[in-house]
C-alpha cells in the first residue's frame, strides 16, 4: 500500500493517531533504537512512501532552544566502541556516521537512555537535544534513499526531573506538530 507520507513515532502518547488527516500513516515504534529500526523497516515495506516523517519529544540539552523544533542533523550518542573507534561512532563500519534531515535544523544526538545528567559530550559536539529513536529511524530511511524530516518537542532539561517532567508534558508537543504540518500541506 503506497502512501505519499509515512509518520514515525515512538508512542501513542505523544501523537493521538486521532489527531492526525484519515489518509496520512503514522507507525508507533516504541521506545528505543532496536524498537525504532526494526518498526520503520516494516512501515517503508509496507507503505512505500516517499517522506518520512519523525515526530517525538527530547530532552534539551541547549537552554536556548524550546517548544517544538525540527532537527537538521542527528548522531549517536551512545555508540562507544573506544579504543577502536571515537564515541558516537560505529567501529568497522562503512555508513555514515551521522545523518542530515532534508531541512535545516538543531542537533538531535539519539541514544538507549534516558539522559538525566550532564554530559559533557554533548555539549563539545554541539548537541541540541537528545531522543532515543532518531538516529535508528533515518539510518533506516538512508538506507532505503528516502528523504526524512523530523520534528521534536522538548519536554525536559535531560536533568534529575526529567523522568518526571516528560511524563508530565509528553503530549504538550502534539497540537503545535499537526498545525506545523498542515501548513507545510498548505
Amino acid at each position: 500500500m503506497k502512501n505519499h507520507t509515512l509518520i514515525i513515532t515512538a508512542l501513542e502518547t505523544e501523537l493521538p493517531r486521532r489527531l492526525l488527516p484519515v489518509d496520512m500513516a503514522i507507525v508507533y515504534t516504541g521506545v528505543g533504537k532496536v524498537n525504532a529500526s526494526i518498526a520503520t523497516v516494516k512501515a517503508i515495506q509496507q507503505y512505500e512512501p516517499n517522506r518520512v516523517i519523525n515526530f517525538g519529544t527530547v530532552g534539551r540539552i541547549n537552554p536556548a532552544v524550546h517548544g517544538l523544533i525540527e532537527i537538521g542533523r542527528v548522531v549517536q550518542r551512545d555508540m562507544m566502541a573506544e579504543p577502536l573507534a571515537p564515541r558516537g561512532q560505529v567501529p568497522f563500519c562503512m555508513k555514515p556516521q551521522e545523518y542530515l534531515a532534508q531541512g535545516k535544523g538543531y542537533t538531535c544526538g539519539t541514544g538507549d537512555s534516558f539522559v538525566t545528567a550532564e554530559d559533557l559530550w554533548l555539549h563539545n559536539h554541539q548537541v541540541d537535544v537528545v531522543d532515543m529513536e532518531l538516529f535508528a529511524i533515518a539510518a533506516v530511511a538512508y538506507d532505503f534513499n528516502i528523504p526524512w524530516q523530523s520534528f521534536k518537542y522538548i519536554t525536559d532539561d535531560a536533568n534529575n526531573d526529567s523522568g518526571d517532567d516528560w511524563q508530565a508534558k509528553v503530549g504538550l508537543g502534539a497540537d503545535l506538530f499537526i498545525q506545523s504540518l498542515v501548513q507545510s500541506y498548505s
